[in-house]
């Protein structure tokens, strides 16, 4: 019972639900005249003390009042958020200039002791081994990060040790086609080709075809010691490397032909040679025939004024394959002619066989069917007495085929009679078989059915023993007979 005095005696206060309390709220903070007055109120506080009394999310209901208010109306656009520009790079890994603890803090003052410089290309070693596991379980950035870790710490074991690492590294990035990787790899690497150039070569380009090939890059005037040139040049060499690595060509020939000019301008032989061997692989690897032709044509120039046979075979045999290559069947044969003259001088005719098939084969490219009989002949003669079978059969195969296409087909039936005996000296069955397939097609060639039979009946049972081309022997057999 209330107490005497009681103001709130015989009354009692209206009961209201809390969902329908918090929806006169909201309808109450939302209502246009509150939006418009608030903003006045702000000064005075009374605002605040409003809507703390009344919920302590009211700022943000305020925000959203009209949305909350009438939710068909539409929302009001989110200001755009701030993006990066697309044509702008990521930042360059590889500048990152933040302490590592791979390094002592004092490396500033003073260059790594020997224990400290092995110390630390095991420790990278490491993260060369774990970034290639990353990289097997396909995370990418996670193994690339830690190879731009190695390569910052590189650069504190010298020059050459961070241009190899940066090779090994760049040819990931380009095999996994990371294009801003390569980049960063180059830039890099133009960097280290800058501040290593030779001093300036004075040959003379008219004298030396390969030095046409691609214009060197700009070099330093400055004369250098002994030492520091042939530290250069190491320099040089391991970045023309990298460069290949990166699948930059052109960057890696300017490179080894300013290695090339510095070493005609010293007369290094040697050093001329391997050079040379280089850029002609290089020119090879990339199908730039004509100056792979030009480079190995001057090896074995060189090869030829010293009297060095063993090398100047080896590079007229690449000449040939070259020219070959390059669908010059004509600069082939030159080539291989002279090997053929040095190998009638060693004595080596068990090289002959296959080189003169090889002559064959271009001058029948030129459309020369008498030099191509000749040279087949001569290969099949020499290659039977000194006892290379194969040689010898793939010869007649060569000169039969010339014979029956310029419809020399008796020549090419005795050819082949003669290819059949060969091969079972050999115990040849495939060949054997193949014969007797050439002989009983020209046989019908020439209206001889009877002859042709007898030729593919011999091929089947060949063909039956081999569990090879049985069918088409027996069709050819019931062609004959129909």
């Amino acid at each position: 019972m209330p107490a005497p005095g009681d103001a709130t005696q015989g009354w009692e206060a209206p009961r209201v639900e809390s969902k329908q309390m918090s929806q006169i709220q909201v309808s109450w903070l939302t209502s246009p005249f509150l939006l418009l007055v608030l903003p006045l109120l702000m000064g005075s506080g009374l605002a605040s003390r409003t809507t703390a009394q009344t919920t302590p999310t009211a700022p943000a209901l305020v925000l959203t009042a009209p949305a909350s208010a009438n939710p068909s109306e539409p929302k009001p656009a989110a200001p755009p958020s701030p993006r990066r520009n697309p044509d702008e790079f990521p930042p360059n890994p590889l500048e990152i200039k933040a302490p590592d603890p791979l390094l002592p803090q004092t490396l500033n003052q003073r260059p790594l002791s020997e224990a400290e410089r092995k110390q630390l290309a095991i420790a990278l070693d490491g993260l060369n081994s774990q970034a290639a596991e990353k990289l097997k379980r396909r995370d990418r950035v996670g193994a690339f990060d830690l190879w731009y870790r190695e390569l910052r710490l590189r650069r504190s074991l010298g020059v050459l040790e961070e241009v190899k690492a940066l090779g090994r590294v760049g040819e990931i990035a380009w095999k996994e086609n990371l294009a801003p990787n390569v980049r960063w790899i180059t830039k890099r690497l133009d960097a280290i080709l800058t501040e290593n150039q030779l001093p300036a070569a004075t040959t003379d380009p008219a004298s030396d075809p390969a030095s046409q090939i691609a214009s060197p890059l700009s070099s330093t005037p400055t004369a250098l010691s002994a030492s520091d040139r042939a530290s250069r040049i190491a320099i040089l060499e391991a970045l023309g490397l990298a460069y290949q690595q990166i699948r930059l060509p052109q960057t890696a020939t300017s490179i080894y032909q300013q290695i090339l000019a510095d070493a005609k301008q010293r007369r290094d032989e040697r050093k001329i040679d391997a050079t040379l061997i280089t850029l002609g692989q290089l020119y090879l690897n990339w199908l730039n025939y004509p100056n792979a032709a030009s480079t190995y044509r001057e090896l074995a120039n060189r090869a030829k004024a010293r009297n060095d046979r063993p090398n100047e075979i080896i590079y007229l045999t690449q000449l040939a394959y070259v020219h070959e290559q390059a669908k010059q069947p004509e600069q082939a044969i030159a080539a291989q002619q002279q090997l053929v003259a040095l190998y009638e001088k060693v004595p080596n005719p068990k090289l002959i066989p296959a080189l003169k098939i090889r002559i064959g084969d271009n001058y029948q490219l030129l459309a020369r069917p008498d030099q191509a009989e000749q040279n087949y002949q001569s290969a099949y003669q020499l290659a039977q007495s000194i006892l290379q079978l194969a040689y010898a059969s793939e010869a007649l195969q060569k000169l039969g085929a010339l014979y029956r296409a310029n419809d020399r087909l008796d020549a090419a039936l005795k050819v082949f009679a003669y290819l059949v005996s060969l091969e079972q000296q050999s115990y040849n069955l495939y060949g054997m078989m193949n014969a007797y397939d050439q002989i009983g097609q020209i046989q019908l060639a020439r209206k001889q059915n009877q002859q042709a039979l007898t030729a593919f009946q011999k091929g089947l049972g060949l063909a039956k023993q081999l569990k090879y081309r049985q069918d088409y022997f027996t069709a050819q057999i019931q062609k004959i007979g129909k």
